[in-house]
């Protein structure tokens, strides 16, 4: 079959031929026709991940059609269109991740393939609404937003919410999840085309965090913020402290800009803040985002479709932050 192999750190994306692969107990295949990227990816083409195997199938989305299976049990899956949980071993405990926790695409061969193999409790019907291409964008970034949002910020009906970084995967997922849920929503982006875009989508409003007072900006415009999604913390982090309402819950799951300062703790403390990390999420949550998407039919962002053999480029693009949504391939 044909698949995307990394061979080592910093090396390009290749287009080859490999081993289709051999079921277990337990297993499916899904023959893949759209698969995403997410930041993820090219965090492990530049070494900037543990855990890190080579050479390897990456890819954490993926959306087609189930092909083989190899327990008889399983037969049901045959042939129907399914989304694949990436979220791998998460374990028992619903609040946090099992030690052996890993998400497909690393340690394990992912969706960057023309066929993946499984376990079939990870299947989950494709909502219907959806295209292939737009069903393949949800599982690893829609699952990260989903429980930042609903689980760890706590967000709830009426709530006013910020969003930070809108552009990226997970922070559009969030906005949409936000907005589907009844919120009103807020967004900042280093680019005023994308927070123009947000608004078009349902946001409120939005503030370009590269000018100097932003925070006084859309603490203006908002009244401030029962909750607070973040994916950069940063220096920038301490001015989510000040514009976030009494009571206010903020949830990160990234830091691209790095270690944050959180500013005066009396700020934390005297307004009775919730701060709390996030990442991933765990089976019923993946259950829960899957329904909740297809009720609300929900539609996800596509910033563009690559030809499989063009992963390279594709990976290029995403690098350059020049996406508003998510990047797919296209597998057949």
């Amino acid at each position: 079959m044909k698949a995307i192999i990394l061979e080592g750190i910093n090396q390009p994306l290749t287009y080859t031929d490999v081993e289709k692969p051999t079921l277990q107990a337990g297993e499916v295949l899904v023959k893949v026709k759209a698969a995403a990227f997410n930041h993820r990816d090219y965090w492990i083409q530049k070494g900037q991940y543990g855990g890190l195997r080579f050479p390897s199938i990456q890819g954490s989305d993926g959306c087609r059609v189930v092909e083989s299976v190899f327990d008889e049990e399983n037969k049901h899956w045959l042939g129907k269109e399914v989304v694949i949980n990436p979220s791998l071993n998460w374990g028992s405990n619903p609040n946090t991740q099992a030690k052996d926790y890993i998400i497909l695409g690393m340690a394990q061969d992912g969706t960057f393939a023309e066929y993946v193999k499984v376990q079939a409790r990870l299947l989950h019907e494709k909502p219907a609404h959806l295209t292939a291409e737009q069903a393949a964008t949800f599982p690893l970034a829609g699952l990260t937003g989903f429980r930042a949002l609903m689980t760890r910020a706590a967000a709830k009906p009426g709530d006013t919410v910020l969003i930070t970084g809108a552009g990226g995967g997970v922070a559009l997922f969030c906005v949409q999840f936000a907005i589907a849920l009844g919120c009103n929503v807020y967004v900042t982006s280093g680019s005023d085309e994308k927070i123009a875009k947000a608004v078009t989508m349902g946001a409120k409003g939005g503030a370009n965090y590269k000018t100097e007072n932003w925070h006084k900006e859309i603490q203006k415009m908002s009244g401030g913020f029962d909750a607070i999604v973040d994916s950069a913390c940063g220096e920038q982090f301490e001015k989510l402290i000040d514009i976030c309402k009494p009571a206010g819950r903020i949830a990160f799951y990234g830091a691209t800009l790095g270690a944050f300062n959180s500013g005066v703790p009396a700020k934390i403390f005297w307004k009775q803040l919730t701060i709390c990390g996030s990442t991933m999420g765990n089976d019923e949550e993946f259950a829960a985002m899957v329904k909740f998407i297809a009720e609300h039919k929900i539609v996800p962002v596509v910033d563009e479709v690559f030809p499989l053999a063009q992963a390279q480029t594709a990976v290029e693009k995403m690098a350059r932050g020049e996406q508003f949504g998510k990047i797919v391939l296209r597998v057949d």
